[in-house]
């Protein structure tokens, strides 16, 4: 079935996919659903929970768009995560990974930093729980994860 634009908007919010997800069991979405927050650093970065978005336990995922040349600190996540290159390359450390790269990381493991390439990366994150705001580790102050940016969207 193709998609069209005369679809009905959907309500994301929190209490109505509990609400529906109570009710019905299951629900279906788009990507394009999902309204963006866009980060002081251009970075575009677009979320949902798996299961009820209520439950602190339930997996969060991401789709993040890093612009080119973008640059993020070395941080570290209170859960373990995965994350999935979909297009572009992104060196993370000292090692460059492209579109297919799968990445692992353990929960208080710290990484980075992270460096777009010239065409800029857009990444899926799978975390394993509702811990995924990025911690900042060493002599990083934290003025490149925007973790409160993206919080206080999600909890509007």
């Amino acid at each position: 079935m193709a998609k069209t634009d005369n679809k009905k908007p959907i309500d994301l919010s929190h209490d109505a996919l509990s609400e529906t997800l109570n009710r019905r069991g299951h629900f279906a979405f788009n990507w394009d659903d999902i309204k963006p927050i866009t980060l002081p650093n251009g970075v575009i970065s677009k979320m949902y929970r798996v299961g009820c978005p209520k439950d602190p336990s339930s997996p969060t995922v991401f789709k993040v768009y890093y612009p080119p040349g973008c640059l993020i600190e070395a941080h570290t996540h209170e859960c373990d995560y995965t994350e999935i290159i979909l297009d572009g390359t992104q060196r993370v450390g000292a090692e460059w990974h492209g579109a297919g790269d799968v990445r692992l990381g353990l929960a208080n493991r710290g990484y980075g930093p992270l460096l777009t390439g010239p065409e800029g990366a857009s990444v899926l994150f799978i975390f394993k729980d509702g811990r995924w705001p990025a911690k900042t580790i060493g002599n990083n102050d934290g003025s490149t994860l925007h973790s409160d940016v993206i919080a206080d969207s999600i909890n509007q």
